[in-house]
């Protein structure tokens, strides 16, 4: 069984890759099945086969514990952790190949609590592999895109399992995909499109981490995907396959 994490800032395109992954490998013949972690989450554009909302509900914690949404929110992820047990046996029993999890909108939430750590650890698998969303909505700018290439890259290092970065909504950003993956393909191109907005210590600052990040392959390898015309889906699948199988060439 392969689970693939998905995580990603508010906005970033989570919830709708969790679908079109699903349908990806269910059009293809393979099992696979959709995961629900957030437990404040309204409506979903899938139809969660294991949804943590039957055993966390938000609005319930927040009564139960006199709390606000934020309280509430941090107190859900808590709890959970706690219900793992049970949602691993709910998992389990589909005993399908792929396993998609949607993880909490709020990224903090998942990936930096203790409980996220936990969830990701402790979740049977014969592989695990982090999918980041990247919106090119947000990275629009040099320093935007630095920052959240960062985030994805804390992240990585948190959930200490095999990662993707994923930049998403091709199909209706395209000039912003085309122009983010040229800055992570080229420091020079980066640089350049840096010099425009900033200069003296915050360039020389940006562009060393810039390059700290492509020295070390931290979140600057970019997968361009649509969930809508799963464009760039062959590309991202291959490469969670590839993981999944210790680093073995994929072939479509």
């Amino acid at each position: 069984m392969e689970v693939t994490f998905i995580t990603g800032t508010a906005g970033s395109g989570k919830s709708l890759l969790t679908g079109a992954l699903k349908e990806w490998y269910v059009n293809r013949g393979e099992d696979a099945i959709a995961v629900n972690l957030d437990p404040g989450v309204v409506e979903l554009p899938y139809d969660p086969d294991v949804d943590v909302r039957d055993k966390v509900q938000l609005q319930e914690v927040m009564q139960d514990y006199g709390l606000g949404p934020n309280g509430a929110l941090i107190m859900a992820a808590d709890l959970t952790a706690t219900k793992l047990a049970e949602i691993q046996d709910e998992i389990d029993s589909f005993r399908a190949e792929n396993v998609i999890v949607d993880t909490p909108g709020q990224t903090e939430l998942f990936a930096f609590r203790e409980s996220g750590e936990f969830i990701v650890g402790e979740t049977r698998a014969d592989s695990k592999v982090l999918l980041f969303l990247l919106d090119p909505l947000l990275a629009s700018t040099p320093s935007n895109f630095l920052s959240l290439a960062l985030l994805s890259a804390s992240v990585g290092l948190r959930l200490k399992i095999p990662k993707i970065t994923v930049l998403t909504k091709r199909d209706i950003a395209r000039d912003g995909v085309k122009r983010i993956t040229e800055w992570s393909k080229d420091t020079k191109v980066f640089e350049d499109a840096l010099s425009a907005t900033k200069d003296g210590e915050q360039y020389s600052l940006y562009s060393e981490l810039f390059r700290s990040l492509r020295r070390l392959s931290f979140g600057t390898d970019l997968y361009p995907v649509s969930s809508t015309t799963q464009e760039g889906m062959i590309a991202l699948v291959g490469e969670m396959t590839r993981i999944a199988r210790g680093g073995e060439e994929f072939t479509d």
